[in-house]
């Protein structure tokens, strides 16, 4: 049998990041991908938005990774020369009512240590953006959209460069925990089986399933899995808008929100829809909601405009009773298996937390 020093289950955005990390610090690592190449499922279906941090947990896993991983991500796509654009964002309150309670989501924003939110009036915001109809606004200055396939291209070509390796059409079979090392049957068409001293599994929508085929994790400590579906639409007119909308949050969510793509393209979403099932498929009646949404605060909506574009699937960990999430990062003195640490729940911020992820999972394996 093989033997690594590291293998990482999964080529999505955290995979490649935490491979970069471990390859860069003189680890040897093989990347181990089910599907046919990088970055195919929940990394290439999302709204590619560089996040501020505003609205998660204080303290939080995912307030943490978000502020220090959009500092590293924003450097680093500046180094790389990784299509990026620091657009700024607004959250438009389109009633008195909510208007109130833009203040409390500036402070929760400042405790997680985004520090240069703005309080807008109604005029002011209509000055950045004519279109809009709000009553107030927030701006977001450090809030940004990138490409993240460049993104995904340069984390591999990094890890690459420090000797790491890719197999695809590798999925994990089962792997057995013993003595200080783990043993990894990965199948495909050239099954191999491997044997390493640190298993990282960023398995994403399949880190759970993962976790249960590792002969000695206990399976009291892996989480429950649900898929809470986000469906996603196209404008075709031209959204007469150069930062990202987002509405102040509702219960569940933070409503139909406008994000731009690297061309000023605009998108609407994602919406929640919880699955029993993985169905990329976008239902177009689902648009019959967006529109009322949109219309808040973009009542220049054309009829017609919205049309079925892509969906994606988060990881989710909570069921849908429980409106908030965290990641949950866990390494041996967690379950307690030497040499393997496990990523779960890695949902949105996921993007924008990745590289401050992969630095925590190198401060696990002691790199």
């Amino acid at each position: 049998m093989d033997r690594v020093d590291c293998v990482v289950i999964g080529a999505g955005v955290i995979g490649l990041a935490v491979a970069r990390r471990l390859a860069q610090a003189g680890r040897e690592v093989i990347v181990l991908e089910e599907a046919e190449g990088i970055g195919t499922i929940t990394s290439s279906r999302n709204s590619e938005v560089i996040h501020a941090g505003i609205y998660y947990r204080a303290g939080s896993w995912m307030a943490r990774m978000c502020v220090s991983g959009r500092h590293a991500l924003y450097r680093y796509c500046r180094e790389h020369g990784i299509p990026h654009k620091n657009c700024g964002k607004l959250i438009v309150a389109t009633s008195p009512k909510e208007t109130e309670r833009l203040q409390s989501i500036k402070a929760h924003a400042e405790a997680n240590g985004v520090l240069d939110m703005q309080m807008l009036s109604g005029e002011a915001a209509r000055a950045l953006e004519p279109a809009l109809a709000c009553d107030a606004a927030l701006l977001s200055p450090s809030t940004g959209i990138l490409d993240s396939h460049a993104y995904m291209l340069a984390l591999r070509g990094d890890a690459e460069t420090a000797g790491a390796a890719f197999a695809f059409h590798a999925p994990l079979l089962r792997a057995r925990a013993a003595d200080k090392r783990i043993e990894v049957d990965a199948g495909g068409e050239s099954p191999m089986s491997l044997e390493c001293g640190l298993l990282v599994n960023a398995a994403g929508l399949s880190a759970t399933t993962v976790a249960r085929n590792i002969d000695g994790m206990p399976l009291d400590r892996i989480p429950s899995a649900y898929l809470a579906k986000g469906n996603y639409f196209s404008c075709s007119a031209k959204a007469p808008f150069s930062r990202l909308i987002y509405p102040v949050p509702e219960p569940g969510g933070l409503g139909v929100h406008l994000t731009l793509d690297m061309a000023g393209q605009a998108r609407f979403g994602p919406d929640v829809e919880w699955v029993e099932t993985i169905d990329y498929a976008v239902n177009p009646a689902r648009a019959e909601r967006f529109y009322p949404a949109i219309r808040r605060y973009w009542p220049g909506l054309p009829d017609g405009a919205l049309m079925p574009s892509y969906s994606g699937i988060r990881p989710k960990i909570v069921p849908p009773a429980v409106a908030v999430q965290d990641f949950l990062i866990q390494g041996p003195r967690d379950h307690g298996v030497d040499g393997l640490i496990n990523l779960f729940g890695i949902e949105s911020p996921g993007l924008t937390s990745s590289l401050a992820i992969a630095d925590h999972v190198g401060e696990l394996a002691g790199v």
